[in-house]
């Protein structure tokens, strides 16, 4: 059997699985009441997380790429970038239906008054263009430029990503300075690999 089949029907399905893996755990802890004193709040630390994660996994897998020359990497990019918006929904769905009751006015005046929110809430509306024109035929109706200048954005998300978790964690910056950190050395490599790649042309 070709490398190809196995990573069209053992690799990826194995990594859905894997990738599934959190919402499943933390659906089996809400169902069994494992999730403490503050359901709410945990759910929402979880699903922000794993959304951070998965953010960062996603851009991790072009340099992996690049650096073991190993193309078949970028085959699980989409996968990845998909589920990172799928605990990203998860999260805000936990706030709107569980946190505020679907109480619209309220939502309206936190996204404004509280910077965290308006900052998470702005990741949010960028990763919609993103997930949607992740389909094959979209991407061909864009071309190809089109959709690289438009995927760009997935930076900006993740910086807006990790100050949502900075400003809401306030004293313990631990964690978001491990994700922050993670994030300009990703920054960076796309920097050095384009400057590279100018001069072969050159």
């Amino acid at each position: 059997m070709s490398f190809k089949w196995y990573l069209t029907w053992l690799f990826k399905p194995l990594l859905f699985v894997v990738c599934l893996l959190p919402a499943v755990l933390l659906g089996y802890d809400a169902y069994t009441d494992a999730l403490g004193a503050n359901p709410i709040e945990e759910i929402s630390h979880i699903t922000g997380d794993w959304s951070l994660r998965f953010l960062l996994i996603t851009l991790t897998v072009s340099p992996l790429a690049i650096l073991f020359h190993a193309r078949w990497l970028n085959r699980f990019r989409r996968m990845l970038g998909l589920f990172c918006f799928f605990y990203v929904c998860l999260h805000l769905a936990n706030y709107v239906v569980l946190d505020q009751y679907f109480d619209w006015p309220e939502i309206y005046k936190d996204i404004i008054k509280r910077p965290y929110i308006s900052v998470g809430f702005a990741a949010f509306v960028l990763l919609i263009p993103l997930a949607i024109t992740s389909v094959d035929k979209l991407v061909e109706l864009m071309g190809k430029p089109r959709w690289l200048k438009l995927h760009q954005l997935v930076f900006v998300c993740a910086v807006l990503g990790v100050l949502h978790y900075l400003w809401v964690v306030k004293a313990d910056i631990l964690e978001p300075g491990i994700y922050g950190f993670i994030l300009i050395v990703l920054m960076l490599f796309r920097v050095w690999h384009r400057r590279s790649q100018a001069n072969v042309k050159v």
